[in-house]
């Protein structure tokens, strides 16, 4: 080959190979990407308008469909498009979403539509189903995960990361509830109070489920909050207006947060964020621990939460199930009292009582079915229309002082009764007097069998004449053992002065 022929051919080839760089270089920017959440085996929203959204070219046109509907848009100036299909029935059908632009399609498989749940919180919530930690797991988690065989419920663990601007790329593992998924995540399985409550609406409903668990232990409330929670709470304008910063350094230590993934929005941003808008039901929550030396501010905190949470869903009914603290070796009564007052004011949200399943020895109580049937309770009551049930704690109603006594009266408790290991009267209760000083009181109604007898409980302390103040749950061990016999629900702490 002569030299003419040669430099001819080597300006062909590298002619040819910069076409083709170019054109894959314009196919990688014209591709359209859907957002995180839509990827095989997820579960679609119910009987509302589900949002579907990516990013695509500058100005390229984008066709959504599934289930017989098709929606176009066209991407916008920073690249950003978004549809919205219209409100669809449950369905066990796996159909696929196909989402086109120009360049590509995307034909995302094995799709359900159903009930879809986010679970949130630290290591309460965290805590896995199984795993390799046995102080960090559900008791019966080897042997559901071994016999549970349920298709139609889809989960996602999504990995733990913080970050300073919300992060939207990545894209979700579904997954279905089958002995193959659990032993694929063993090492950083699904949540168990995330998989005990989704198999509890599984078998009420059946109606495919879709539960995302996003939590991590050891965080604080501020850390899954959004920026946009904090408007209109000017009394945590401190936190709302705390700088993240990509570098921790100890002198940034302050209030609860003593780490770089713990600074104001750092989770939200690192691992909620890609979800929204998602269409959801609602998400349940269990935290508090971190932010107990904080406790005054707590109930405005979970405002903040749940603001940011039900604007950046744009979803202004979504609910919000949370767990009140369990008794553990320190006190959590304040802060169990914020959470309360939290849910007596947000009408979109309700508290799981579990005064009587936590320990002394053990942060992290490994019964976490009993936490999630009761959270389940809330759904089913609230959502799903099983108006017999009673899915709140008794709550304190009225009470009136007779003599020595105080006579207290209650919402959903009809009747009660007690149960503890030693069959003992229940305790918890404390009276104080004029002076101030809370002595311990006992339950005087009568009893047999281990139920009082009245829908009125009766307390009196020994020495204390003149009642002026009543306390449940304050003082040590703090664990409950006395319970509405309507629903078998726990009383929880609660405190008045008269």
């Amino acid at each position: 080959m002569n030299k003419k022929m040669h430099k001819h051919n080597v300006k062909a080839m590298f002619a040819a190979a910069v076409a083709v760089a170019v054109s894959a270089a314009f196919e990688t920017e014209a591709k359209v990407v859907p957002a995180t959440p839509f990827a095989d085996n997820m579960v679609l929203q119910r009987e509302r308008a589900v949002p579907v959204w990516g990013t695509a070219d500058v100005g390229e046109k984008v066709t959504v469909s599934f289930a017989g509907q098709t929606k176009a848009t066209t991407a916008d100036a920073t690249g950003k498009w978004s549809v919205s299909l219209d409100p669809m029935p449950a369905s066990k059908e796996n159909r696929v979403l196909r989402i086109a632009g120009n360049g590509n399609a995307e034909e995302i498989k094995n799709v359900l539509v159903g009930e879809v749940w986010f679970a949130s919180g630290q290591s309460n919530m965290e805590c896995p189903i199984w795993g390799p930690n046995p102080r960090y797991r559900d008791a019966k988690g080897a042997m559901m995960t071994a016999m549970t065989r349920q298709p139609c419920i889809r989960f996602v663990k999504n990995p733990r990361q913080w970050a300073v601007k919300p992060s939207l790329g990545g894209k979700a593992t579904w997954r279905d509830f089958s002995p193959e998924s659990f032993k694929a995540v063993y090492d950083n399985s699904l949540s168990a109070v995330a998989f005990y409550y989704a198999l509890e609406l599984y078998g009420a409903l059946d109606v495919p489920i879709g539960i995302v668990d996003s939590s991590w232990g050891g965080t604080n409330i501020d850390a899954w909050t959004p920026r946009s929670g904090y408007e209109g709470h000017p009394e945590l304008k401190d936190v709302a207006d705390y700088r993240l910063r990509e570098k921790w350094h100890k002198s940034m230590k302050k209030w609860t947060i003593s780490a770089i993934h713990q600074q104001p929005t750092a989770l939200w941003n690192g691992m909620v964020a890609a979800w929204a808008p998602m269409a959801m039901r609602g998400f349940i929550w269990y935290q508090g621990c971190h932010n107990n030396p904080e406790a005054p501010q707590y109930c405005a905190k979970m405002h903040a939460l749940y603001d940011g949470w039900s604007k950046e869903f744009r979803n202004p009914g979504l609910k919000l199930y949370f767990v009140q603290l369990a008794p553990w070796k320190t006190s959590w009564f304040n802060l169990q009292m914020a959470q309360a007052k939290f849910a007596a004011e947000e009408p979109n949200a309700a508290i799981a009582v579990t005064c009587d399943v936590g320990n002394s020895w053990d942060i992290h109580p490994n019964n976490k079915g009993i936490v999630a049937r009761r959270l389940a309770l809330h759904a089913l009551k609230r959502d799903y229309g099983f108006n017999d049930i009673i899915d709140d704690s008794p709550a304190l109603k009225s009470w009136k002082v007779e003599g020595d006594r105080v006579i207290l009266s209650f919402d959903n408790a009809s009747a009660w009764y007690y149960y503890n290991d030693d069959r003992s009267a229940p305790k918890g209760f404390e009276i104080a007097g004029p002076d101030g000083k809370f002595k311990p009181a006992v339950v005087v109604n009568k009893s047999h069998k281990g139920n009082f007898a009245g829908k009125e409980l009766v307390v009196k302390a020994g020495g204390v004449a003149q009642p002026c103040a009543i306390r449940y749950l304050h003082s040590k061990p703090w664990i409950g053992s006395l319970y509405s016999f309507d629903s078998g629900l726990p009383l929880g702490p609660f405190e008045i002065r008269f």
